[in-house]
C-alpha cells in the first residue's frame, strides 16, 4: 500500500463511514478497482499450502492453520477479483504474505492491542489476528472497497470478537473524527505503506507511551533508519532497530524496523505573529 492509497479517500470525505458490517458487496464496476490482468477466474488451488512450507505454517499458526488456509483462499479468489492483490501474487500467498506477516507475532506481547495502519487486504493485521487469538486488532484502512473486503473476511472467518475495521486514515484514527473517539494501541503495524519518516508521523501518535511501531521492511531497512532517525526522534520515537523475525522458521526471515514511542509529542503549534513597534501585531 502506498501513500497515494492513504489519501485517496478524499472522494468520500474525511473519516469515511463508521466501522460496521456491510451487507452490500462492491459492484464489479468499482471505480477504485485495479485491473487484475487475468482473463480466467482465479482458482482456489492458487492458495494451496506448498508441502515444503507446511512445517513453518504449522509452527506459526498452530491449531489455527485451517483458519489461515481459509484466509489464503479468500485472498487468492475474492482478493484477486476485487483488485486487492495482483494475480501473480496468488501462488505466492503463503511464503510472500502469510508466513512473512505471521513471523512478526514474536515481537508482540501477550494480550496486546494492535492497530494495523494501511491494512489493505489485511496484511499483516488479519494474519496476526489469526495466528494470535490473544490479540485485539484494529484494521485501519481508508478505501471503501478494501474496508468492505476486510469486514466480509472478518465475518466469514469468525473473527468479529477480536477484530474491528476502522475506515479512515491513521491521523483520523489518532485524533478522532466524525464523532468517533481517538484510538491507540500497544503495537502499531504497517507493511509496504510509506518511507519510515512519513510512516512514523502517521503511526507513532497511535501508540501508547512505551508502545511500539513494527514496520515490515525489506532490504532498505538500514538505509531508511540512517536517513530518517532524526525525524523519528523529533516525533517522540526512540532509536529505530532492525529485528529479524522467524529466524530458523522461514527463509528469509522477516525484516522489521521497531520503534518505541518514548515521548508524547503533540501537534506543532503555529508560529507567533511578529509584533511591530508599539506592541501592535503586523498585518499579514
Amino acid at each position: 500500500m502506498t501513500h497515494d492509497d492513504i489519501t485517496a479517500d478524499a472522494v468520500s470525505g474525511p473519516g469515511g463511514t463508521p466501522p460496521g458490517p456491510s451487507a452490500v458487496r462492491p459492484a464489479a464496476a468499482d471505480t477504485d478497482a485495479e485491473p487484475t490482468g487475468r482473463d480466467t477466474a482465479p482458482s482456489p488451488a492458487d492458495a494451496a499450502l506448498p508441502p515444503e512450507l507446511a512445517p513453518a505454517a504449522l509452527t506459526l499458526f498452530g491449531d489455527r492453520l485451517d483458519l489461515a488456509a481459509a484466509y489464503a483462499e479468500l485472498l487468492a479468489t475474492d482478493g484477486v477479483v476485487r483488485g486487492l492483490i495482483g494475480p501473480r501474487e496468488a501462488p505466492r500467498i503463503w511464503d510472500r504474505h502469510l508466513l512473512n506477516c505471521a513471523a512478526v507475532a514474536e515481537r508482540i506481547p501477550s494480550g496486546a492491542t494492535v492497530l494495523d495502519v494501511g491494512s489493505g487486504a489485511g496484511l499483516p493485521g488479519l494474519v496476526l489476528a489469526i495466528a494470535r487469538p490473544d490479540l485485539t486488532v484494529t484494521l485501519i484502512e481508508p478505501l471503501a472497497r478494501r474496508t468492505s473486503f476486510l469486514i466480509e473476511v472478518v465475518e466469514r472467518l469468525g473473527l468479529a470478537k477480536s477484530v474491528r475495521v476502522f475506515r479512515g486514515r491513521a491521523d483520523e484514527a489518532a485524533s478522532g473524527s466524525s464523532g468517533r473517539d481517538p484510538i491507540s494501541g500497544d503495537v502499531v503495524t504497517a507493511r509496504a505503506v510509506a518511507p519510515l519518516d512519513r510512516l512514523a508521523g502517521w503511526s507513532l501518535p497511535l501508540a501508547v507511551r512505551g508502545g511500539r511501531l513494527l514496520a515490515l521492511k525489506g532490504s532498505s531497512a538500514a538505509a531508511e533508519i540512517e536517513e530518517h532517525a532524526e525525524v523519528v526522534a523529533r516525533l517522540g520515537g526512540g532509536e529505530p532497530t532492525v529485528q529479524l523475525c522467524g529466524v530458523g522458521v522461514i527463509d528469509p526471515p522477516t525484516t522489521v524496523v521497531e520503534i518505541v514511542r518514548e515521548r508524547m509529542v503533540g501537534p506543532a503549534r503555529p508560529a507567533a505573529k511578529k509584533r511591530a513597534r508599539g506592541g501592535r501585531a503586523r498585518r499579514g
